[in-house]
């Protein structure tokens, strides 16, 4: 147990913006096991959000209130995954072929797409966060970053890291395996059974298809993932959990 619960402080140090991980010794291969936790330092995230929610809802506007969630969200994680989000956009716009998307990738200035891009996530999360039923808002908000970091997973596993030269996301994609994937779906899974119910099964096989469809799209367009990929994988689910959420409504 004591593994377990340096490899969840370790996920945890890498994707906020806490100092839980002092002291740890951050191996590639620590690194990648650490992925197993993802799914749950998503939860951990989302509990925060609902906590935050409960407090400000009596106080203020909903729609201030989401907004302030979709901040908050971005603050405690550094902004990191949005980062991917608008170089990948920069890198697919710009890019001809694979050398010169990862090329564009990699400057660290962010283009007119780019930040079209950035602003539309955002804008959009909002959007699907503000209109989630009150009745769905606290699942919502516990499952969101969740899927996220489980597609993160996912891509992770079945694919290869491509960026010449490494990089920090390699660490990751290179020392990840089945171990690691077992747990985070274990985890998704029990969250969205927990939260939803025997609905939550048709969230979870919808979220898998959109996962599967990311990882062929990344496959054949670029032959693999980079650490801007899994970051921008983590935005693009994290809008699609809460477009799920939101069709609950009907159903």
């Amino acid at each position: 147990m004591k593994r377990e619960w340096e490899e969840l402080r370790i996920a945890s140090g890498f994707l906020t913006v806490f100092p839980v991980a002092n002291g740890l010794d951050m191996t590639p291969e620590r690194l990648g096991r650490s992925m197993a936790f993802f799914p749950a330092v998503g939860l951990l995230l989302g509990l925060g959000l609902v906590v935050i929610d409960s407090l400000l809802t009596p106080l203020i506007p909903r729609a201030v209130v989401d907004s302030l969630l979709v901040l908050v969200l971005i603050a405690v994680t550094g902004a990191l995954h949005l980062d991917g989000i608008a170089d990948l956009c920069d890198g697919l716009a710009g890019g001809k072929d694979r050398e010169g998307i990862l090329r564009i990738m990699k400057d660290s200035r962010v283009g007119a797409i780019g930040v079209v891009g950035l602003v539309m996530v955002i804008l959009l999360k909002y959007l699907t966060l503000h209109n989630v039923p009150v009745q769905l808002k606290s699942a919502a908000l516990i499952f969101m970053p969740a899927a996220g970091r489980w597609a993160q997973v996912v891509l992770a596993t079945y694919c290869g890291y491509i960026r010449p030269g490494g990089g920090t996301g390699g660490a990751f994609v290179d020392n990840v395996g089945e171990r690691e994937l077992i747990i985070a779906s274990l985890t998704l899974i029990l969250a969205a059974l927990v939260l939803f119910g025997f609905k939550g099964l048709v969230v979870l096989l919808l979220l898998g298809l959109g996962a599967m469809l990311l990882l062929r799209y990344f496959q054949n367009r670029l032959g693999g993932v980079t650490g801007d990929v899994l970051g921008a994988a983590n935005e693009i689910m994290e809008i699609f959990a809460l477009l799920l959420v939101l069709a609950l409504k009907g159903a």
